[in-house]
């Protein structure tokens, strides 16, 4: 028995592109991090990094921010816990629940990351010029509205 012949594009697909660059940006954000003094930082730490708000944040909502379960989110802040990067506290608003804040250290480690990522888009803008990059933050910004609204379309 023969298989269906399989769809083409003719070139990679977008998904593929995005997912490339945000792998290549994860393991960005990791080396530098090893480069100026932070060794413990692994790349399953980028997801909260990327979700923790100064204020603290819960646990859950964090989990739902990076696309992940609550179990996986736990397990990557008890790891930053352990690491002495984050702390968690309880919540003034609701006493039964934990607010996950940076330590002190923790802090240093999110402010670096930060510097990174302000010299990350000065050297994309410099490489790619003001206009393309622009244009590629704007297109990026703009597809999750865009497939949720065809998708609410087809619904």
């Amino acid at each position: 028995m023969s298989r269906a012949e399989q769809p083409r594009l003719g070139r990679k697909p977008l998904i593929a592109l995005v997912d490339r660059a945000n792998r290549a940006l994860q393991a960005d954000m990791v080396r530098t991090a090893h480069l100026r003094g932070h060794p413990e930082v692994k790349p399953a730490h980028n997801s909260v990094f990327g979700t923790l708000t100064e204020g603290g944040a819960r646990a859950a909502d964090m989990a739902a921010r990076a696309g992940m379960t609550r179990q996986s989110m736990g397990e990557v802040i008890r790891d930053l816990v352990a690491l002495d990067v984050l702390e968690m506290r309880t919540d003034p608003d609701d006493r039964r629940a934990k607010v996950v804040t940076f330590t002190d250290h923790g802090a240093s480690v999110a402010s670096d990351g930060y510097r990174h990522l302000i010299e990350l888009e000065e050297r994309l803008t410099e490489e790619l010029g003001t206009d393309a990059y622009e244009t590629a933050r704007d297109v990026l910004g703009r597809l999750p509205d865009l497939l949720d609204r065809w998708s609410a379309e087809e619904s």
